[in-house]
């Protein structure tokens, strides 16, 4: 959720810092600060509640700090409100230790009532603070920093991904991790610590990724890497393969509408490597056909617009596959008892590959004996080392908060992979696998045509923009993917939205409809479509004003009911989410435009959510 970015080097930190800081804007945020050390100036912090460019304006774009070595942090509020004085870096009593964290000290107010008793004085509401109070108070006692970090490690209880600096040590800073997602970054003369790469790509392509109780000591010439028990270990590196110009906005007004008009390329990016002389084939799968043949049921877990894929996925896999394929939030997977053994596939999806209440989930399954296949976008991220199988959706960096190409790759690899498990468990005939295939291979080009349509999306969103409440309905896949689409519109717009499966209406729901009340009616499940018409004429009987999403070959058929009709292509079936799902990301867009919001860093979110 937070951003920490750190730097050793040759050149003034505070500058390459709040660069760093501002790519990691899109995480979500309400509040930065900066620590930098220098041997004429000592240990100096600057925060501020806020956006950056508060913080940028205290320090005159860095240029009041002196020294070439420091900490950044961007903070979304968990304990304590949003102030200057809750922001980090936290400071250590005696100034002389700075610490920014990610993540949650769950045992902080034991730890903070020994301090306290122990005379230490508190400045901040928050859990971090005691990280920096409790450090500095066994590096008082021990005099060995390096034993005071690990004895500080096995004393705290939570998640966390640290960035400290001492006073003492001038030419270094100490990063650990436990549960939240930490990066090295190696460079020329200088060395980084990120917890997304989008904060170092500018300066550095080669990263490695640290490892749960891993602890890092951070040079300008060098990073030493030790594992829990103190022990030096060797880190494997990754290239980052995407230039930085695909985190920028490229001449668009917000990286959400890029990234929706990015879509066609991301998953044609997907797609292509994955079809070989009209099959589908995913080479990294490390699982035979017999252990495919084995999988007696089925368990996706997720959360957000992940869960959503997930919910298409349910509906899919189970046509294909013939075999049982439950659907749970993440967040609820471990607190359910759930019915998962050694016959069970447990599929993860997660854009960032670090959701922890994903991870947790993960390490449930796995005691429980699953077997473990991650969809995920971020390479090397926890969740995919973690599992036994991953699939990468190959979408590029999503910078913006509400997901839109990562959300339509996720969805893609999904279809793919039951493609593929359908053809090894032979539950698919020849003639219906090669259509869907041709049509997979047509998907790019089809969303293309849905985006050269904007301007009718964009012309609907000015006139219903100033709706409080909005209703989604559908059925089958269209309710799964009015989820996706009514939390498109609530994230970034503000606007209460709700979906629903059309045929629960009579059962409660249809009592909210009145005059006036907008309800997004979809049509693109074409063996439903008569029943999805009935429940639209009974919404309009009671007053609502539509707005109807189906297929090109429905188009007419639903102007005679509702006005206002957007289409997509004709597709298969199964695929028709993907399409459908593109006008909803732009009705969402263009009606937050309306209405003045802050499109890609929505209130109160984050877009890797590493807390639980």
């Amino acid at each position: 959720m937070c951003g920490i970015v750190g730097f050793v080097g040759t050149e003034q930190a505070a500058p390459i810092l709040l660069d760093g800081l501002e790519r990691l804007e899109y995480r979500g945020y309400d509040s930065a600060g900066i620590a930098v050390l220098s041997e004429k100036n000592g240990l100096q912090v600057r925060k501020s509640k806020g956006r950056l460019k508060v913080l940028k304006a205290l320090v005159d774009g860095g240029r009041t700090m002196d020294g070439v070595l420091g900490v950044g942090h961007t903070r979304w509020a968990t304990h304590g409100e949003p102030n200057d004085i809750n922001s980090h870096p936290h400071l250590s009593q005696d100034s002389h230790i700075a610490v920014v964290h990610n993540g949650i000290i769950e045992n902080y107010m034991e730890i903070k009532e020994f301090l306290l008793s122990q005379g230490v004085e508190f400045r901040s509401e928050t859990d971090t603070e005691v990280v920096a109070q409790l450090l500095a108070y066994y590096y008082r006692l021990s005099g060995d920093l390096m034993g005071s970090v690990y004895r500080v490690l096995h004393r705290i209880e939570g998640a966390y991904a640290l960035g400290i600096l001492c006073s003492d040590l001038p030419d270094a800073f100490i990063a650990a991790r436990k549960d939240a997602p930490l990066l090295l970054g190696y460079g020329e003369g200088c060395n980084f610590i990120a917890s997304d790469v989008t904060a170092v790509i500018k300066h550095t392509r080669d990263v490695s990724y640290m490892e749960d109780g891993e602890v890092a000591v951070v040079r300008a010439d060098g990073i030493q890497v030790y594992n829990a028990m103190g022990q030096p270990v060797e880190k494997t590196h990754s290239f980052i393969d995407w230039d930085v110009s695909a985190a920028e906005k490229g001449g668009y007004e917000h990286f959400m509408f890029k990234e929706i008009m990015e879509q066609p390329e991301a998953v044609r990016k997907t797609i292509s490597p994955r079809i070989k002389e009209g099959r589908i084939c995913f080479e990294e799968l490390k699982m035979t056909p017999e252990e495919i043949r084995e999988i007696g049921k089925i368990f996706i877990v997720a959360c957000g617009s992940s869960y959503h894929v997930g919910m298409v996925g349910k509906y899919n896999l189970e046509r294909l596959l013939r075999r049982p394929v439950d659907i749970m939030l993440a967040s609820e997977f471990r607190y359910a008892d759930p019915l998962v053994d050694e016959d069970t596939l447990v599929i993860v999806i997660s854009q960032s590959g670090e959701t922890l209440d994903s991870m947790a989930a993960l390490r449930e399954a796995r005691k429980l004996g699953a077997r473990i296949l991650s969809i995920v976008n971020v390479v090397g991220s926890s969740i995919a080392r973690e599992s036994d199988d991953v699939l990468y959706t190959w979408a590029g960096p999503e910078i913006a908060v509400a997901t839109t190409k990562a959300y339509s790759t996720q969805l893609i690899v999904l279809d793919m992979l039951g493609m593929y498990f359908a053809e090894v468990l032979g539950t698919i005939d020849r003639g219906n696998y090669d259509a869907i295939v041709s049509e997979l291979q047509a998907l790019p080009y089809k969303m293309e045509e849905v985006l050269e349509n904007k301007e009718t999306i964009q012309y609907l969103a000015s006139r219903y923009f100033n709706h409080d409440s909005v209703f989604y309905i559908g059925r089958n896949l269209d309710f799964a993917l009015g989820l996706e689409s009514s939390l498109k519109l609530k994230e970034i717009s503000y606007v209460h939205s709700e979906a629903y499966a059309s045929g629960e209406l009579k059962h409660g729901t249809i009592s909210l409809i009145e005059d006036g009340t907008l309800v997004v009616a979809l049509g693109t499940y074409v063996p439903l479509f008569d029943k999805a018409m009935s429940n639209i004429v009974e919404v309009k009987a009671r007053g609502a004003d539509i707005v109807a999403l189906t297929t090109d070959s429905k188009k007419e058929e639903m102007r005679k009911t509702v006005e206002n009709v957007l289409t997509v292509p004709d597709t298969h079936i199964i695929l028709e989410p993907s399409l459908g799902i593109i006008p909803m990301q732009l009705f969402a867009y263009y009606v937050a435009l309306q209405r003045g919001c802050d499109i890609d860093k929505p209130r109160n979110l984050a877009k890797s959510v590493t807390v639980e």
